[in-house]
């Protein structure tokens, strides 16, 4: 019996379309999955959609639907779009399934019979976007993560006592090391949990939209204990819990290291094997996301270049693990680069020559003896990066012997060597074109975890009847083609593409797109007003006067450690030291422009803690929902600690 090898996506949020973040996960975890099952694992590839909440439920009601009719919409969007870019899903849960609510009650009912979960009530700060509660906030305080304004909450939850969970967690995390990857998120998390865990809500009584509480309906549970939960219900009976790898975005890597193995120790259930958490795809140096209207969608992009361009792109041009970049002009370049040049051509002339020098029939080896160190270097190269989940790694050690068999071709001139009738020039055409194709049948066998539809179409060119799919990944070497083989039919692979008219199709597709999006789930043209916040309740004049505004210069500027949001400032304002103010501005300003700045603070604020450090007063700036800020400025020269009237 073939041994099991369990993975799982995210279960994506559904309060957007799937756009090129999460396509980029998931096509990640399909080659993973597609390598594993080549070296015959028994998989099963897990992902789904995360429905309850409050966002979901008031998105649902601003278009007028039932939380059950938008999460139906958004959800078949996911579904769909798996399927179109042919990503192998194995299963596909969604949070709304009746089964899944079973499995999430029964994960409570043991954290509560072992007594790690009892009830209480709350009043504070609660972050409607990240469905977080904010500690050590006040009424209005941004949100630390998102820099959203939050919103004062009092309820009756419960609670899980994750406070009792710091040492069982670093235990955890120092005797199994591989349990986070890669090692920078690994080290986040350690100096996370080291700074103190509070304990964490798991229910909510003022919404209705969720999984009752087991003899407590009035109460629903809060997102993260029901949506981790769908790993398990997604394969309740198939005896594949648990988890060997959990593959995610670094975003979301605090609930998954310490929440979800925390849960899961209370309940004396087993955990996950691996956590890895990639980085994230920027546009323009800039995250995607919904309230920023630069997402990206995958589909688009699949009508003019092609899913499996994409797949090669996303995996060749970012270091995985590490943030990277996406261009449409680097898409097209890199596909006419490594595949209609590279390997498209390498497949071509190789085929063509066997062709008409050997009549179709692949010649016999052993090959060039250079070549074939190299493809043996390349061989395990890709295995270690494939293992690893440094895909980048892997493919361009593959595309360097791609290289070097093109520059053999150039060298032995086959067209040249046909024409002699010298044994010794036939033998070496022969072992020329064996080296040739014999790199392609590696090269095939490799890159059918990435480009499973095209190796397809390569494999049968090289006359194989069997499945590419079906090659014995642990016992690939160099040798192995059959001599005598008669070719298969043979056809374009990798067109060129021209970059800017693609590039311009790509980007009015994906307006079309985004209208066909919003037009799905009944969103309203002019939805753009519903990011100016409404007004404030009217003050007095002595309430104004109780506000004092200072002009600060900002002498140092640096990142808080762990957070994108984050900028850890010191300001003077005129006193004997300076202030140290923690801004949630890292978004729109560098540190290296906020050097120098003049700005305007709230000088009497009381001093809060943000990522452990006290923030001794409050940068104003201006900003509509989910956009940047923009700091309030002078356009007149004014004195630092000039009070502002």
């Amino acid at each position: 019996m073939s041994k099991k090898y369990y993975l799982t996506t995210p279960i994506y949020y559904v309060n957007a379309a799937p756009h090129i973040g999460h396509t980029y996960t998931t096509m990640a975890a399909d080659l993973v999955a597609r390598w594993k099952k080549m070296q015959g694992y028994d998989v099963v590839l897990t992902t789904g959609t995360d429905e309850h909440g409050q966002k979901i439920e008031r998105a649902a009601k601003s278009v007028k639907k039932s939380p059950q009719e938008f999460t139906d919409i958004v959800s078949g969007e996911f579904r769909d779009s798996w399927q179109r870019l042919n990503l192998g899903i194995d299963r596909f849960k969604r949070t709304t399934d009746p089964e899944h609510h079973k499995k999430v009650q029964a994960l409570f009912l043991a954290c509560k019979e072992r007594g790690h979960v009892y009830k209480g009530s709350f009043t504070g700060q609660y972050c409607v976007s990240c469905e977080l509660y904010v500690n050590d906030a006040n009424q209005g305080d941004p949100c630390p993560d998102c820099g959203r304004p939050t919103e004062t909450v009092t309820e009756e939850n419960y609670f899980f006592k994750l406070s009792a969970f710091q040492d069982k967690l670093l235990k955890l995390y120092e005797d199994q090391p591989d349990f986070i990857q890669p090692d920078t998120r690994r080290n986040e998390v350690m100096a996370f949990v080291k700074g103190g865990l509070k304990d964490l809500s798991i229910s909510r009584t003022s919404i209705k939209w969720g999984i009752p509480v087991p003899g407590e309906e009035k109460h629903v549970f809060y997102v993260w204990f029901d949506a981790l939960t769908t790993y398990m219900s997604a394969v309740e009976g198939e005896d594949r819990w648990p988890a060997d790898l959990h593959l995610i975005g670094k975003e979301i890597v605090r609930f998954h290291a310490i929440y979800w193995p925390a849960f899961l120790i209370a309940a004396g259930w087993p955990l996950p094997r691996k956590v890895f958490a990639h980085g994230f795809l920027l546009f323009g140096n800039e995250k995607m996301s919904k309230t920023k209207g630069n997402l990206v969608r995958a589909l688009p992009i699949q009508e003019v270049i092609g899913a499996e361009a994409l797949r090669y792109y996303l995996m060749r041009e970012v270091t995985f693990g590490q943030d990277g970049n996406f261009s449409y002009d680097a898409l097209v370049t890199r596909y006419n680069s490594d595949l209609a040049n590279g390997l498209g051509n390498l497949v071509s002339r190789t085929l063509s020559m066997i062709t008409q020098y050997r009549k179709g029939v692949l010649p016999a080896g052993p090959g060039n003896a250079e070549v074939a160190d190299l493809a043996r270097t390349a061989i395990g190269a890709v295995r270690e990066a494939y293992e690893s989940f440094q895909f980048s790694r892997g493919l361009e050690s593959l595309w360097s012997l791609l290289s070097a068999v093109d520059k053999l071709i150039v060298e032995n001139a086959p067209w040249k060597l046909v024409k002699s009738a010298e044994p010794a020039d036939q033998a070496k055409l022969d072992e020329t074109l064996y080296t040739a194709a014999e790199t392609v049948r590696l090269a095939s066998s490799l890159l059918y975890p990435v480009l499973p539809e095209s190796t397809a179409k390569i494999w049968a060119q090289l006359g194989f009847t069997s499945p590419v799919a079906q090659v014995a990944a642990d016992a690939l070497d160099w040798g192995q083609l059959p001599a005598g083989q008669a070719l298969g039919a043979t056809g374009p692979l990798f067109p060129r593409i021209e970059l800017q008219p693609a590039v311009d199709k790509m980007v009015e597709l994906e307006l079309k797109d985004k209208a066909r999006q919003d037009a799905l789930v009944g969103k309203a043209p002019v939805a753009e007003a519903s990011n100016i916040a409404p007004l404030a309740p009217q003050i007095t004049i002595d309430d104004f006067v109780k506000v004092d505004l200072r002009v600060g210069q900002v002498l140092s500027a640096e990142r808080v450690k762990g957070s994108d949001k984050l900028l850890h400032l010191q300001i003077d304002i005129g006193e004997a030291t300076p202030r140290t103010i923690v801004a949630g501005i890292a978004e729109a300003y560098t540190p290296e422009q906020m050097l120098g700045r003049k700005v305007a603070i709230v000088a009497n604020l009381a001093p809060r803690k943000l990522k452990g450090i006290e923030s001794q007063g409050m940068i104003v700036a201006a900003s509509r929902e989910g956009e940047k800020p923009t700091l309030a400025g002078f356009l007149e020269d004014v004195p630092v600690g000039a009070r502002l009237k």
